[in-house]
């Protein structure tokens, strides 16, 4: 989100006043080995005995248009062929205005529209957005006791809820709750970010910052976290960067919620101070996250400069954005004012560097069945499950699995045309391959 720069220093040295960014205390495990039958790329293709005599298949295709939930993402609405995602803000008093009554129909409507383009959406709702009053439910702010803060963000009047007031904090819960009863299926959400304080990026930067009150505690922090990894179990969510700061974040006094299935953003992306700041605050999640969810972000605000010169393919700040998006294994980024600083063929190449991309390395034919090399020479996984399918026929292994970097053969019992097959499109979606075979 945009703000001052004359204001980010007092951000920055918030941050260092706190604990150590660093600290890394439950590196993200699930348990599982989502790697297993995966070998790292050679240059020279290795076909296992079982596929030695099958008949090698020539085949031909190539990648043109930016991946389905990956690449540079446009404020909705957006009509172009040259991207996969549109982004939208979401104010919580849109959907519920009475207790325990939810009206989701301007999300669908939302949903709806940017579906017809052909994209799938990134949301996030807040509370408090400079500038502007607070979306808590109007039942809310009427609730016995309940008191807002009025305070100055960015030298404009904001509001700020009261986290004091215990109804909130249960319509918070049961908000994410239904959310995901309705929505986690859902093909047109691509991505879910969520978070509290400013554009609901986990800070109060500037303005009246009152741990428990303008900004929820810690404890509360932490049940609505397990909340969010239990009911959301398809579509994954993400929180800002922002909160490895102790003195927003809960994971010093709760580390064990790295342990989540959560995913990171960045708003401040390709910064000239982002080797410091914000690298130390990637790390502090841990370098696998990736792995997990996705990370994602936005490019930054900082100064004209940066808006103008993040995309250059010289780079800017000594840092190239391809280079970039490979180090943090990036999938998605807010790029809506690229348009008015770069032309659209090189919007849709650096889209082309985000996120996972497919490669078909052999193709064999014997016996009735297919036997594939596929790898992912993209940054990220693909984070919804996705399959190779031949003849409509899908193999049994997940590309969800698959990681950047890495190839695995699949077998399926047909022969015919290879696909990658996923349920989480929208119409005019299609998950493509390159192969030279």
């Amino acid at each position: 989100m945009k703000r001052f720069a004359t204001l980010i220093a007092a951000a920055l040295t918030l941050f260092a006043c706190g604990n150590d960014p660093s600290y890394k205390g439950g590196i993200p495990k699930d348990g599982t080995d989502p790697e297993e039958g995966q070998e790292a790329i050679t240059e020279e293709v290795k076909v296992p005995e079982e596929y030695a005599d099958y008949t090698r298949v020539a085949l031909e295709s190539s990648i043109t248009k930016v991946q389905p939930m990956t690449g540079i993402v446009m404020w909705a609405p957006y009509k172009s062929d040259d991207i996969s995602l549109e982004y939208s803000y979401m104010q919580y008093n849109d959907v519920c205005k009475e207790k325990d009554k939810y009206d989701w129909t301007v999300l669908d409507k939302l949903l709806e529209g940017i579906a017809s383009r052909g994209h799938q959406a990134v949301i996030r709702f807040h509370y408090t957005y400079v500038g502007k009053k607070c979306t808590v439910p109007d039942y809310i702010k009427a609730w016995p006791g309940y008191e807002e803060t009025v305070g100055k963000s960015e030298g404009r009047t904001t509001y700020f809820p009261d986290w004091r007031c215990e109804e909130l904090k249960r319509f918070h819960l049961e908000f994410y709750k239904k959310l995901a009863e309705r929505y986690d299926k859902d093909p047109r959400l691509a991505f879910l970010e969520t978070g509290f304080g400013l554009w609901a990026e986990y800070h109060i930067y500037d303005g009246p910052f009152k741990m428990g009150q303008t900004f929820p505690d810690k404890d509360f922090q932490a049940e609505f976290m397990r909340g969010m990894s239990e009911w959301f179990k398809e579509t994954t969510w993400s929180i800002s960067i922002d909160s490895a700061d102790n003195t927003y974040g809960p994971f010093q006094k709760y580390p064990d919620l790295l342990d989540l299935r959560f995913g990171n953003f960045d708003d401040s992306f390709m910064c000239q101070d982002h080797d410091g700041y914000n690298y130390r605050s990637w790390l502090f999640f841990g370098e696998t996250r990736y792995k997990r969810a996705p990370l994602g972000g936005e490019f930054s605000y900082y100064s004209d400069y940066d808006q103008e010169h993040c995309l250059d393919e010289g780079g800017m700040y000594h840092r190239k954005f391809e280079d970039e998006v490979a180090k943090f294994h990036m999938t998605f980024i807010i790029g809506a004012d690229q348009p008015s600083y770069q032309k659209w063929n090189r919007i849709r190449e650096a889209s082309l560097s985000m996120g996972y991309r497919f490669r078909i390395r052999d193709y064999r034919v014997g016996d009735g069945k297919t036997a594939i090399l596929i790898a992912n020479v993209g940054v990220a996984p693909i984070y919804r499950d996705a399959w190779l399918a031949v003849g409509g026929k899908r193999a049994g292994y997940n590309l969800a699995h698959l990681m950047p970097g890495n190839e695995i053969w699949v077998t399926v019992d047909a022969t015919g045309t290879p696909a990658i097959e996923c349920d989480h499109l929208v119409s005019g979606q299609k998950i493509s391959f390159e192969a030279d075979i």
